[in-house]
């Protein structure tokens, strides 16, 4: 009789670049388009659109990459201190600590003579792993990369952000208002396919979201620089 391996395909290991892309690409995408057709509707020169985009895709990236490394720097200072503080305990008090991992195991199911068992191997092979684990949830699976958070959250910002500045640069002054409406919904909507999918997550509600504060931050920013335009 042979053997199969059972495999399953798991999405959790993406987390890190897949928030941060999906977030940079989304907020590139929406924020470019919702300020550009803001002045769009106040009926500007066709050269303060560009001006205006190109400066908001460098300034956008570098303010997406920024917080994204701060962010994610931060839930790493939050580890180690953790860490750090979980392995004083362990020298000072490692019976304590024992004791503690094995609670842990109980509380999810495993008899007391078990739950001992694997604690004590678990201890005595990684103590600080173990505990990293299974007391803080600080695993291999989560822990962040603030520079590849940063310049994955950059670089989907600029290639969300692209799209608006294509539309300005291709379609006359005339049909610009249309064409940002229509090409940012349409972008809004592959973002959140792809979002969905790379997640392994249902397709339909992540379109929807998007697609729905897609049309509210065009539909608020139009009307206020329409509510500002200049008569041509």
């Amino acid at each position: 009789m042979g053997y199969s391996w059972h495999t399953e395909q798991h999405y959790s290991n993406r987390n890190n670049w897949l928030r941060a892309g999906v977030l940079g690409a989304n907020d590139g995408l929406i924020s470019v388009a919702s300020l550009l057709m803001g002045l769009a509707a106040a009926n500007p020169e066709w050269h303060t659109l560009l001006v205006t985009g190109v400066a908001a895709i460098v300034g956008g990236a570098i303010s997406m990459a920024a917080g994204e490394y701060v962010s994610v720097s931060s839930q790493a200072d939050t580890e180690q201190a953790d860490l750090k503080k979980e392995a004083d305990e362990l020298e000072k008090n490692p019976e304590l600590e024992l004791d503690e991992l094995t609670k842990i195991y109980q509380d999810r199911g495993v008899d007391p003579k078990t739950a001992r068992a694997v604690a004590e191997q678990l201890t005595a092979n990684d103590a600080l792993a173990a505990h990293a684990r299974d007391e803080l949830g600080i695993s291999e699976v989560i822990e962040t990369n603030a520079l590849e958070a940063a310049g994955a959250s950059a670089l989907a910002f600029c290639g969300g952000a692209a799209l608006p500045l294509i539309v300005i640069l291709l379609f006359p002054q005339s049909l610009i208002l249309w064409a940002l409406g229509i090409s940012t919904l349409i972008g809004l909507a592959l973002l959140g396919f792809l979002s969905a999918k790379l997640g392994g997550a249902p397709v339909q509600p992540a379109i929807i979201r998007v697609v729905i504060w897609g049309i509210i931050a065009l539909t608020v920013t139009g009307m206020i620089g329409k509510s500002f335009g200049v008569v041509a």
